[in-house]
């Protein structure tokens, strides 16, 4: 029954997108009009003026296209005359010393279906269903409905499904195909990470370029059915971020939460610290966190206490900004905890070259420092 309606769901997504002639560029760039570098550096990669487009809930200030929506007679009804939507579809080739099968061609490794937008004023909506990411059909992860400047407070919401890192820096937005390894950490049979989370999230900005997050999550991930909650505990997330000047932004954030599995319970929390640095045409972010769980093996009369901590540091070099055509990135991620399993060190350098605004050649290269393993991929980005 699930799968056939997820099938049910592909094929009315093929026949929306068929249906429109218009669809054969990106959804937000195709309802203004504008190139898709307003907003990014290098799809996916955000610029600020994409990223302050993003919270006010995909939409201009002042400058929403009339022409965009239905004109119904009801003030109280706003219909877009179209569905917004776009794919994004990655192919890879990777090789890997030390597996079994060398030369592989990992393509798709993404198609991903997404679309976003206007509900009322002020009520976005944005999902996304990958239609294969690595060889499978993964469902839904992003998705959620925006309450842009609620009351006029100036405060924003976010009910549905998102990532827990998101205040922090955004995992689908890095340029690389290693990943930000410390967001997706499993401590022990803990099922809390800085990943993909339901609930809400709190957003509220001061003029003085300060920005509050607050979350509150179920803290299980979203790899569940049926009661979507394992337990009747919340975890909270709360974020503090300031831009110093123009080039320089500071954040630091905390967690805690509870995990209860039958008469066991693991506590954990977490602290960080992160903060960006633009100097054009160089971009250096930098995150650590640090992570305490009282008994993630979750051991029934004891505990097995877990300290866990790590981060990364990466450096985006764009020699013409927005305007460039190649562009490079260097990745270094470390994890080390008492849990030897999670230790984790690699080092990655990754060049990419657009063909268009919306394709890129991308070539990594990867060293995994524990088990002295060298990764090798070339893939193609596209999004349209």
């Amino acid at each position: 029954m699930k799968k056939s309606i997820l099938k049910t769901l592909f094929v009315v997504g093929l026949i929306l997108l068929l249906a429109n002639e218009s669809f054969s560029i990106p959804a937000f760039a195709r309802k203004y009009n504008m190139s898709c570098n307003v907003c990014h550096l290098a799809a996916p990669k955000l610029k600020p003026y994409g990223e302050e487009f993003a919270s006010n809930g995909f939409q201009l200030k002042d400058k929403e296209p009339v022409r965009f929506f239905r004109n119904t007679g009801d003030d109280e009804l706003l219909l877009m005359r179209e569905l917004p939507i776009a794919l994004r579809f990655e192919l890879w080739g990777q090789y890997e010393n030390g597996t079994t099968v060398n030369g592989d061609f990992r393509t798709p490794y993404i198609l991903k279906f997404l679309s976003g937008g206007n509900i009322f004023k002020d009520v976005s909506y944005y999902f996304y269903f990958f239609i294969s990411e690595r060889g499978k059909l993964a469902g839904i992860e992003d998705a959620y409905v925006m309450f842009n400047n609620i009351a006029k407070t100036g405060l924003d919401a976010y009910v549905g499904q998102f990532q827990a890192s998101d205040p922090l820096f955004k995992r689908e937005l890095r340029l690389e195909l290693e990943d930000y390894k410390i967001y997706s950490t499993r401590v022990g049979y803990s099922l809390a990470t800085l990943k993909y989370e339901r609930g809400i999230m709190l957003n509220y900005s001061l003029p003085t370029n300060t920005d509050f997050v607050a979350e509150i999550v179920n803290g299980n991930g979203i790899d569940t059915e049926d009661i979507f909650d394992n337990d009747n505990n919340k975890n909270v997330l709360l974020r503090l971020s300031q831009k110093l000047n123009k080039n320089v932004r500071i954040g630091t954030f905390g967690y805690y939460g509870k995990e209860d599995f039958d008469s066991t319970r693991n506590e954990l929390w977490m602290a960080g610290a992160d903060a960006t640095i633009d100097l054009e045409p160089i971009q250096l972010n930098v995150q650590y966190i640090y992570r305490n769980d009282n008994n993630p093996d979750l051991l029934v009369g004891t505990t097995n206490k877990a300290k866990t901590q790590g981060g990364f540091v990466e450096l985006v070099f764009a020699p013409k900004g927005d305007k460039s055509k190649w562009l490079a990135t260097l990745l270094y991620n470390k994890i080390s905890s008492d849990k030897s399993y999670l230790n984790y060190e690699s080092y990655t350098a990754n060049l990419t070259y657009l063909i268009a605004r919306n394709i890129r050649l991308i070539g990594e290269y990867s060293y995994l420092k524990e088990s002295k393993t060298s990764k090798v991929s070339l893939g193609i980005f596209t999004a349209f």
